[in-house]
């Protein structure tokens, strides 16, 4: 099915081509729409038209609005102070649109992006042969969510897990393996991730040990080092070893955050190792980079360190290694002319902000990025503990990301627990629940505020059932389903002769702003917006059943079928919308 145009796009048509038969001087003029409190929309764009056209604004509006074609649409347009102009919609109109919608299925009548693209975006990346902590969670939870947000208004997306793979600390491990065999031998078969990353924190911690305590070793170690560099094959086979040990243990709390993540998706660090030469030579020979006391280096006039003086991008060292900014570039480069990416969206902490800003500039100075090819930065905050400081256990250690997300299940499961009696949930359901409350409140939490805002982590409101929270969200979405149970043999049905309440109105507008609201979600790769948007619609609902009896009082058949149609198709969007911000919505709750 076709997308549905919004009533926002429906009133703006409209007056953009009643502006422009008035002011014909002023070509395709912007009315500037808005939703207001004083009508349903306001538009407030004739102002700055008038002054421009030294015109009376408040006459100017008048023409406008005797060139307005309503129809079906627009009920009443006034003028209002100085040349405002306040806009009602006929409640059919409203009916109307959301029938739409509603018989889109899924897509809700959201519309696909115009020119959809490829983007390439680089979210979770976690390091091998380490354990991921809370602030490996940020990246994960918000990349997750842009992936589903940008998939579903139809752009190419191509995900990439950047891993930490390569590296000095795997020389000292790989010796130490080769030393000491049965380290990582299992027993028994297959292990768990955590027991996976467990034996690896052994082993590190042994390797550290002997490393810092014998020169013997530490010179072994080191000669290791270049052996991995050179891909000599007991080398690698060991090295791949410990990738492999760590990969059990990432896709194990990924599974517990509830995110997909394919093996292919992650490339780490090492796979651009091939690339590194010539990623080298292309900066030198186009004078991109020049050589700087032993290292390949890119000057910047206008970027300068935190102590005001230019900070050089080192490409490569003067020992000749490789840095972060070689494999960066050389990522670029494969993303670009092999992925074909037109947008490279990096979700990534914000204090490596001076790092991609001199990382993209290089590339575009190389002509790798372009007005065609564009790179940005997805930056975000970090997570803090209740007291404003960085989150971390009482004794200053970085908190575990396993440990918290187990502390968040146990939390909502107890919640849900509450009211399981209520509704006759079973052991299972509660369990089942239990997760998928306690990993929404989390994600909901990170999602519900702006991506570079510092956010604090507190469990106790997170799965509170009021507020903004995604246990509320969920909440209002099972309560909604079961109300079918109780509605006898009336079924949803639009009914768009029916006159609205106040309530039924202020909700059938906002449904009708999904596809409008996505559409600015994946533009400006801000899923604050859509958990904004949501929490808004539960709020909108509860208000709609509190004033529109649904079921009790029973009202009439045609306003009870509409009415069911509203609260079905708020249930739909909410689904949808979680969803795509990775949150699970439960049936019954």
């Amino acid at each position: 099915m076709a997308s549905v145009t919004s009533l926002t796009a429906s009133v703006h048509q409209r007056l953009a081509d009643a502006l422009t038969a008035a002011l014909p001087e002023a070509g395709s003029a912007d009315p500037l729409l808005r939703r207001s409190d004083r009508a349903d929309f306001q538009a407030n764009g004739i102002l700055a038209l008038a002054k421009k056209a030294k015109a009376n604004p408040r006459e100017l509006a008048t023409q406008v609005v005797a060139r307005v074609e309503s129809g079906e649409v627009i009920k009443d347009i006034e003028v209002s102070g100085p040349g405002f102009l306040n806009i009602t919609i006929t409640d059919r109109a409203i009916t109307e649109n959301l029938a739409a919608r509603y018989a889109d299925g899924e897509r809700l009548g959201v519309p696909f992006v115009e020119h959809p693209g490829t983007t390439v975006i680089d979210y979770a990346q976690p390091n091998v042969a380490k354990e991921m902590h809370v602030g490996h969670l940020r990246s994960a939870v918000i990349g997750d969510a842009v992936v589903q947000i940008l998939e579903f208004v139809g752009e190419s997306v191509v995900r990439r897990h950047h891993i930490g793979d390569w590296g000095t600390q795997f020389g000292m491990l790989i010796q130490y393996l080769i030393e000491h065999p049965h380290e990582l031998d299992h027993q028994g078969g297959e292990v768990s991730g955590e027991e996976a990353m467990s034996n690896l924190n052994r082993l590190y911690k042994a390797a550290r040990t002997l490393f810092d305590s014998d020169e013997e070793f530490k010179t072994r170690a080191r000669r290791r080092v270049v052996d991995l560099q050179a891909g000599e094959p007991e080398t690698l086979a060991m090295w791949q070893k410990f990738v492999d040990e760590s990969k059990i243990y990432f896709y194990s709390v990924f599974e517990k955050l509830d995110m997909e993540i394919r093996d292919p998706d992650v490339v780490g660090e090492s796979g651009y190792n091939d690339m590194l030469d010539e990623t080298c030579r292309l900066l030198e020979e186009s004078g991109v980079a020049v050589r700087s006391e032993g290292a390949l280096c890119v000057f910047f006039d206008d970027i300068k360190g935190p102590e005001g003086n230019p900070v050089p991008l080192i490409v490569r060292k003067s020992d000749g290694g490789y840095g972060y900014a070689a494999t960066d570039l050389s990522a670029i480069r494969d993303r670009v002319f092999r992925l074909k990416a037109s947008t490279l969206l990096y979700v990534v902490d914000a204090r490596q902000s001076l790092h991609f800003k001199m990382v993209f500039e290089t590339a575009r100075r190389a002509g790798w990025l372009n007005d065609d090819v564009k790179a940005h930065q997805l930056a975000f905050g970090t997570v803090l503990g209740k007291d404003g400081k960085p989150f971390k256990t009482r004794e200053g250690e970085t908190i575990r990301l396993v440990d918290l997300l187990d502390e968040a299940i146990e939390r909502a499961t107890t919640v849900v627990r509450e009211k399981a009696e209520k509704v006759g949930l079973s052991e299972q359901e509660i369990g089942e629940n239990g997760r998928y409350v306690g990993i929404g409140a989390v994600k909901y939490a990170d999602l519900s505020t702006s991506a570079v805002r510092d956010y604090k982590f507190d469990l106790d409101q997170m799965v509170s059932l009021n507020g903004d929270t995604s246990v509320y969200l969920q909440y209002a979405y099972a309560r909604i389903r079961s109300i079918f149970g109780k509605a006898g043999d009336r079924t949803p049905l639009a009914h768009p002769e029916l006159g609205l309440a106040p309530a039924e109105r202020a909700l059938g507008l906002h449904l009708d702003r999904f596809g409008e609201t996505l559409e600015e979600v994946a533009a400006e790769y801000a899923p604050h917006k859509l958990a904004a948007y949501l929490y808004q619609l539960a709020s909108l609902y509860t208000t709609f059943y509190d004033q529109c009896p649904v079921i009790k009082p029973a009202p009439a058949q045609e306003v009870a079928e509409n009415r069911l149609f509203l609260c079905d198709l708020t249930a739909r969007t909410l689904h949808q919308g979680m969803a795509l911000l990775g949150i699970r919505t439960p049936e019954r709750l």
